[in-house]
This record gives C-alpha cells, sequence and structure tokens, in this order.
C-alpha cells in the first residue's frame, strides 16, 4: 500500500517475534533490517519505557541471545573447512588461507569481547584476590601514641 511504511506502534506479536529472534542469537540490528520490523530506535525505546512488560522479556531474550553466541564460539573455532584454499584452480596443492584463520579469530574475539562485557559474571575474566601469605607488623620506636 502506498504511504505506509515500516510498523512503529507497539504490538505485542511484533515484539514476540523480535524476542524470539534475538533468543535465536540475531542482533537488534538484524533483526530490524526487515521491512517488516519496527527501526532499531524504536524498539530500544519500548525497552527503556517497558512498554507493556517488553524490558523483561526484550532483557531475558537478550541474554539467551548471548548464551547462543557463546555457543557459536565453538562451532567457529572448531570450523577448518577453509582453512586451506588450493593455489590455482583446479590444483592439487593445499595453501594455508591466512585471511580466513584471521577472519575466524576476529569473530572469536569479538564473541568474547562482548560476552565478557555483557555477562561478565559467567563470561568475565575471573580474578583470584585471594591470597595464602600471611601479614606480619612489626612496631618499634618509642612512640606511645600511636
Amino acid at each position: 500500500m502506498p504511504g505506509q511504511g515500516r510498523p512503529s506502534a507497539y504490538s505485542a506479536a511484533i515484539a514476540q517475534t523480535i524476542c524470539e529472534r534475538l533468543a535465536e542469537g540475531m542482533t537488534l540490528r538484524e533483526i530490524c533490517r526487515a521491512e517488516d520490523m519496527p527501526p532499531e530506535s524504536t524498539v530500544r525505546l519500548w525497552a527503556l519505557d517497558d512498554r507493556e512488560g517488553f524490558s523483561a522479556h526484550y532483557t531475558r531474550a537478550r541474554e539467551i541471545g548471548y548464551h547462543v553466541m557463546a555457543d557459536e564460539l565453538m562451532e567457529i573455532a572448531d570450523d577448518g573447512r577453509n582453512d586451506f584454499t588450493s593455489r590455482n584452480a583446479g590444483d592439487a596443492e593445499a595453501v594455508l588461507n591466512g585471511e580466513h584463520i584471521q577472519r575466524s579469530r576476529l569473530r572469536v574475539d569479538t564473541r568474547k569481547w562482548m560476552l565478557s562485557k555483557v555477562l561478565p559474571k559467567i563470561y568475565g575474566d575471573k580474578l583470584d584476590l585471594n591470597h595464602g601469605g600471611g601479614l606480619k607488623v612489626t612496631i618499634s620506636g618509642d612512640d606511645a601514641d600511636l
């Protein structure tokens, strides 16, 4: 229909679709590129304004999506299909495909960084602040007013 643009009014059905796709590991940007989806900024406002309880659903779907992203780390790291290529068409000699390996490393590192920031208790670096040594304090001198 002429004059009909992307939806911007809140609807429970659109909100549910957005949350389902987020939980599958899609990014909000990726979801909102579709013509039948509202702009990213609109969805973010729905979450901030807690439109009809959307904030809790959005937050939970995001968290599930981040766990999906963590699962992808193993898949990316284990996928060696394009690690080697042939030098020339029809050539049997396999050559290391450094560009593909670097891209895979970047994909892994980006996801690891993101997970460490959004879910630090689960995917962040663990700091060990325990120390097994004792502390011995010796006070010497004639100062009685300590």
